[in-house]
């Protein structure tokens, strides 16, 4: 297996910190927010990593991680040029994968435990936690421990176990996208991806434990930063 991290937005919600400097780069207690992502690949034995970013910042992302080592891992990088979407960048990993499956990540995530990545089989797999606010999230409806249901950000959420930004994929994955239809937003939605595998009944799912934030926002930065330091003061 290896590793995806996509790290190509425009952290528009962080501007105007983000017009000089990539949002995933941005200290998040003691390290930048990407780091979080690499670290758990590695912990979970994936070691060739690909960041998938922007035109703008590739030199940011190569200065400060270059080629991995620190970590003790591979990285590489590729650009997506226009912003079309989740599933859009997933794409750009295909000469990566190889014939292997990917674990992909989004940079502004941070899991408090390492999730699951192995026995992984086939298909595909979304993580997912219990939120108080469900309406804001992609949601998952589980029965009989199984996935019965998708929808997006819903009014009236049948669940409350919302998908969070970490999934696993095997190598049809690439066909797949090239399936997707641009979504509302003119966008390749991963989503409408997860969908595919879904209707195929190739989707499975793992419960992550402890905390998780997506750290989009300054509000979820200053709150991730003080529950790593909480975790790493006790």
């Amino acid at each position: 297996m290896k590793g995806v991290i996509i790290s190509a937005g425009l952290g528009t919600r962080l501007r105007p910190i983000t017009n000089i400097i990539s949002k995933n780069l941005l200290p998040v207690y003691n390290k930048p927010l990407i780091c979080y992502s690499i670290e758990l690949f590695v912990k979970a034995g994936i070691k060739d990593i690909l960041i998938v970013v922007n035109s703008r910042d590739i030199g940011q992302y190569k200065n400060i991680l270059k080629n991995g080592e620190e970590f003790n891992a591979n990285i590489d990088y590729t650009i997506q040029h226009e912003q079309k979407g989740t599933a859009h960048a997933v794409r750009f990993a295909e000469d990566f994968a190889g014939n292997d499956s990917i674990a992909v990540i989004f940079a502004d995530n941070i899991f408090e435990n390492n999730p699951d990545l192995g026995d992984f089989e086939g298909g595909a797999r979304i993580f997912l936690k219990e939120v108080k606010d469900p309406e804001r999230f992609g949601i998952a409806e589980i029965k009989d421990n199984k996935i019965v249901s998708l929808e997006e950000k819903p009014k009236n959420p049948r669940s409350n176990y919302c998908i969070v930004g970490l999934y696993i994929y095997d190598n049809t994955v690439f066909d797949r996208i090239r399936t997707l239809k641009p979504s509302y937003r003119n966008e390749l939605e991963i989503t409408d991806l997860n969908g595919t595998y879904f209707k195929d009944d190739k989707l499975d799912f793992s419960i992550i434990k402890g905390f998780w934030i997506d750290a989009g926002t300054f509000d979820a930065m200053l709150e991730a930063g003080n529950m790593i330091k909480k975790k790493f003061s006790k």
